[in-house]
C-alpha cells in the first residue's frame, strides 16, 4: 500500500477530489457532511494502475484544525496539494505549503480544482511560483474538475508516477505508530488508527506505550482484517493492555527499540531568532506545547511535557499559534546531556555544530565517546562498519577516543609499576573504573605495544623487570636448587634470601617462581621436569615413590602432586595412587 496526504485551503475541494478519485466520501462524520468541511482526518483509497492500493489521508483545511492537518501529514511521505482555480492563493494553502516544506516532504502532486468554473491558467502559474524554492519544487501541477472528471486521468497518472518514486521502507524496521484516532467498538474494545511508515505489525505483537505494553489482538488495513501489515500503510489495531499509557503517549513502538525522551536537541530552519519560548511541537500525529531554549545559531533544546520516542533525523514542525508562523526542525540528538553548568549551552552548540542530522555512526561515537549497540538502535543509528570506530563486544568507541584511552592506560599502568613494583599490572576492571568506561572489554580493545594483556591484567613495559634486590634473591635461590631442584628451601632460608611472602607472591605472579603452598617454592619449570621423572616410574605410583624419585620431602611432594593433579599433568586414582598420562 501507499499513503498520500491531502493539503490545501478550506473549501478548495480536497474531499470532493478524493471522492472523485476513490468513489468513497472521506468525510464520515455527520457534522462534517452537514457543515461541508473536514473536521477530523478522513480516509479513502483506490487502486492505481501498476502501483496497487493508494490510501488518501484527507486533512482539514480550516485554520482552526491545523493541528489535525499536521497529524495527517506528519507520518506520510507524499502529498496531494489542492488549490482552487476560482479562488486566489489563500492563507491556509500558504500555511500548509510551509508545513510541507518544514517537514521536507519532497514527493507531491498539485491539483488545481474547479477548473470547470474558472480558467486554471493563473492558478497553475501562481502555485508553480509558490512551490518553487520549497521541498515540493518541480512537483507536477494538474488542472482537474471533480464534477466533470476532466483531468482526473492525468492526475491518476501523475499520482502513480509519484508513488513509483517513493522509497520502499524495510518491513523488518522498528515499528513506530503515531496514533491519530482512538475509539471503542462494542464487543471488541479499543481500536487505534494511524499511518505505519515502516516495519510490520501483526496479530499477537506486543508494542510499547512508553510506560507499559499493549498487545495487538487484530489488524485491519483498508477495512480488511489481515494477519499483518507492513509500512507504508493505513492500519487499525484492536489492542488491549496498558491503555492508560497509550492515552498518555499517543504512540506505539517496538519494545526497547526507541529512546523515550523528555528533551531533544534540534536544528531549526527558517528564522530561529523569531522562535517563541513556548511553541507548539507537531511530531507524527501529536501536538504538544514545549519549551524552547536556544543553544546558539540554529540549534535549540526542546523540553517536552512528556516522553516521546524520537530518533536522530526525525523531522517535526514548531508552530506559533498566535502568528501562525512555522519552523521545520530536524532531530540531532534525542538523548542529549543535561545543561547544568554555566556555558553548557554554548559548549553543546559547539559539539552539535557539525552534525548533519542524518544517522551517522562516526558522528555519534565522536560526540558520545562510547556507545552501546542497544543505544545506537534507540537513537536510530545503524551499526555500520567504519575504520574510525573501534568495536569491543557490544560497545563502539571512536578511534580518537581509543587513542586517548590507550595513553591513559599506559600512564596508569606505568605509575602503578613505579609505586608498586612487586604488583604486576592492573586488572581490566580497575582500569575501566578509573577511566569511567562502562565495560572492561573497552580497555582490552586498546591494549597494544608497549602494553600487553596477561590473565585479565594489563602489563606495562617494565612489569617483567623485577627490582634488582628481588632479581638477586631469585638468582641465589636458583643456585640453591641447582643440584637438588625439589629440595625447597625452608622458611628460614627464604628469609635469608630476602624472599618474604609479598616478594614470593610478586615473583610467582611474574612467572619467576612456582609457589606450591605457603613457604613452599620451587623454580618455575619444576612441575614440567617433575612429570618427566614421574613418567619413568611404574604406573601407577604412590606419593612415597614420587618423593624418592624426586629426592625431596613430604612437605614438598604432597603440594607438588596436588599441583600436578590440578594442572591435569597427573591423574589421582581412588586408592590415592597416581598415573602420568602416557607414562610406563
Amino acid at each position: 500500500m501507499h499513503v498520500v496526504a491531502t493539503a490545501g485551503h478550506v473549501d478548495h475541494g480536497k474531499s470532493a477530489l478524493v471522492r472523485a478519485l476513490t468513489g468513497t466520501d472521506p468525510d464520515r462524520l455527520e457534522e462534517e457532511q452537514r457543515r461541508g468541511l473536514t473536521i477530523r482526518l478522513g480516509y479513502a483509497w483506490t487502486r492505481l494502475a501498476d502501483v496497487g492500493d493508494v490510501a488518501f489521508v484527507d486533512v482539514p483545511g480550516h485554520e482552526r484544525f491545523v493541528s489535525t492537518m499536521l497529524a495527517g501529514v506528519g507520518p506520510v511521505p507524499a502529498v496531494l496539494l489542492v488549490v482552487a482555480a476560482d479562488d486566489p492563493w489563500m492563507p491556509q494553502a500558504a500555511e500548509h505549503l510551509a508545513v510541507l516544506d518544514a517537514l521536507d516532504v519532497r514527493h507531491g502532486v498539485v491539483a488545481v480544482t474547479r477548473s470547470d468554473l474558472a480558467d486554471p491558467g493563473p492558478a497553475v502559474q501562481r502555485v508553480a511560483a509558490e512551490v518553487a524554492g520549497t521541498s515540493l519544487q518541480g512537483a507536477p501541477v494538474v488542472p482537474v474538475s471533480s464534477r466533470t472528471g476532466d483531468g482526473l486521468d492525468e492526475l491518476r497518472e501523475r499520482l502513480a508516477s509519484m508513488v513509483r518514486g517513493l522509497p520502499t521502507p524495510p518491513p523488518d524496521a522498528d515499528v513506530r505508530l503515531w496514533v491519530d484516532r482512538t475509539f471503542t467498538i462494542g464487543g471488541a474494545g479499543t481500536v487505534v488508527t494511524g499511518t505505519l511508515p515502516a516495519g510490520t505489525v501483526a496479530r499477537g505483537h506486543a508494542l510499547s506505550t512508553g510506560t507499559g505494553v499493549v498487545r495487538v489482538r487484530e489488524v485491519q488495513s483498508l477495512e480488511r482484517t489481515v494477519v499483518s501489515a507492513s509500512g507504508v500503510a493505513r492500519v487499525a489495531l484492536n489492542v488491549s493492555g496498558d491503555l492508560a499509557g497509550l492515552e498518555r503517549s499517543g504512540v506505539l513502538t517496538t519494545a526497547d527499540a526507541f529512546g523515550w525522551t523528555e528533551s531533544v536537541d534540534v536544528r531549526v530552519g527558517g528564522e530561529p531568532d523569531r522562535l517563541p519560548t513556548e511553541p507548539m511541537l507537531h511530531v507524527g500525529a501529536l501536538a504538544l506545547a514545549v519549551r524552547a531554549r536556544p543553544l546558539g545559531d540554529d540549534l535549540v533544546r526542546l523540553s517536552l511535557p512528556r516522553t516521546l520516542p524520537l530518533r536522530v533525523g526525525d523531522r517535526a514542525v514548531l508552530r506559533d499559534p498566535g502568528t501562525r508562523a512555522v519552523w521545520g526542525v530536524q532531530v540531532l540528538d534525542p538523548l542529549p546531556p543535561a545543561l547544568r553548568r554555566r556555558g553548557a549551552a554554548a559548549d553543546r552548540a559547539a559539539a552539535l555544530r557539525g552534525t548533519t542530522g542524518r544517522p551517522d555512526l562516526e558522528d555519534e561515537v565522536r560526540r558520545r565517546g562510547v556507545v552501546h549497540v542497544d543505544g545506537l538502535r534507540r537513537l536510530g543509528v545503524p551499526d555500520s562498519g567504519s575504520p574510525t570506530v573501534l568495536r569491543a563486544g557490544p560497545w563502539r568507541m571512536g578511534t580518537a577516543r581509543a587513542e586517548e584511552v590507550h595513553a591513559e592506560v599506559l600512564r596508569l599502568v606505568t605509575e602503578h609499576g613505579r609505586s608498586r613494583p612487586l604488583d604486576r599490572g592492573l586488572p581490566l576492571g580497575v582500569l575501566a573504573e578509573r577511566l569511567d568506561l562502562p565495560a572492561p572489554e573497552l580497555v582490552a580493545a586498546v591494549v597494544r605495544d608497549p602494553l600487553r594483556l596477561d590473565g585479565g591484567r594489563v602489563l606495562g613495559p617494565g612489569d617483567d623487570v623485577l627490582p634488582p634486590d628481588l632479581a638477586q634473591a631469585l638468582a641465589r635461590l636458583t643456585e640453591d636448587l641447582a643440584d637438588a631442584p625439589y629440595a625447597a628451601p625452608t622458611a628460614d632460608r627464604l628469609r635469608e634470601l630476602g624472599l618474604d611472602a609479598p616478594r614470593v607472591a610478586a615473583a610467582a605472579k611474574a612467572g619467576r617462581l612456582l609457589r606450591l603452598a605457603p613457604g613452599v617454592v620451587l623454580l618455575p619449570d619444576a612441575d614440567r621436569r617433575a612429570v618427566e621423572v614421574l613418567a619413568q616410574l611404574p604406573q601407577p605410583f604412590t606419593a612415597s615413590e614420587a618423593r624418592a624419585a624426586l629426592g625431596t620431602s613430604r612437605r614438598v611432594v604432597l603440594p607438588l602432586l596436588d599441583h600436578l593433579d590440578r594442572a591435569r599433568l597427573t591423574r589421582r586414582l581412588p586408592d590415592d595412587r597416581r598415573t602420568v598420562p602416557g607414562g610406563q
